[in-house]
């Protein structure tokens, strides 16, 4: 029945291309539901997006305070003079602030991927509300929750200071505990500097100092790094701990009976 039936030479190719659609469709599927990671050969790092975020303290300067919460694309973060800031921090002491890379293969950050990228030029900022919203998503059953977890803590703890200071408190210590890639290493600055103070303000003594100890033998006086605190951190950190120095409750004397 088929024997008077030539098949053209380039069918087999164009078979092999149908079916290669096919696996590519699939392929976009699974990606948007976030089964597996989209793998880009020129991209090494895992991260879609970036995410600013700044403590909310009395003395965060208006500049800082806009900028918490903006998002950027990799290729905006790539760029020669990149700043997430829209102007100068006013303060002579920066202030301070964190850019967190994530994958985001979570509902709640797959739609903030797709939010920048539409966005483009104009930017995006996420609310208070929306960077909670973010972090209390189902990211741990994610495919990027290992990729994304360090950045997540950090997100977390500088969103919930003024809301939950025990989950903050936290949230610094794992990032501190669990920086092991280059690529997380701008973390742990900010990170000893919040958790020192938070524990300082909640009277937890004994671990601000062993916090701030810890800091000191990290990034010894010394010695100078791309990731290392600057100047005005170091002296914040030696104020820290004069005052818990002279404020430390005093040893009880004994008395011979």
């Amino acid at each position: 029945m088929l024997e008077g039936i030539h098949f053209s030479d380039v069918t087999p190719y164009l078979v092999a291309i149908l079916g290669l659609l096919v696996l590519w469709q699939y392929y976009q599927l699974q990606i948007m539901a976030g089964r597996i990671l989209a793998v880009d050969i020129f991209d090494r790092s895992g991260i879609r997006m970036y995410i600013y975020v700044t403590p909310d303290d009395d003395s965060r300067c208006e500049v800082c305070a806009r900028a918490h919460g903006r998002v950027f694309l990799p290729s905006q973060v790539a760029k020669n003079g990149f700043s997430p800031l829209d102007g100068t921090c006013q303060r002579s002491i920066p202030c301070l602030g964190v850019l967190v890379g994530l994958y985001g293969a979570w509902l709640e950050a797959r739609a903030v991927v797709e939010r920048v990228r539409a966005a483009k030029k104009g930017g995006l900022s996420l609310s208070p509300e929306d960077l909670r919203s973010l972090v209390n998503g189902q990211w741990e059953q994610s495919i990027s929750a290992d990729t994304d977890r360090l950045g997540i803590h950090m997100i977390e703890a500088v969103c919930y200071e003024k809301i939950n200071q025990a989950v903050s408190i936290t949230g610094y210590r794992y990032v501190i505990s669990e920086v092991k890639e280059v690529r997380h290493l701008l973390l742990l600055v900010p990170a000893y500097l919040r958790l020192s103070l938070l524990l300082v303000r909640s009277g937890a003594t004994k671990d601000a100092r062993e916090v701030i100890e810890r800091f000191e033998r990290r990034f010894p006086v010394k010695k100078r790094g791309p990731h290392f605190p600057i100047e005005e951190q170091r002296t914040a950190m030696k104020i820290r701990k004069t005052y818990l120095l002279e404020n430390q409750p005093a040893q009880p004397t004994r008395v011979a009976v």
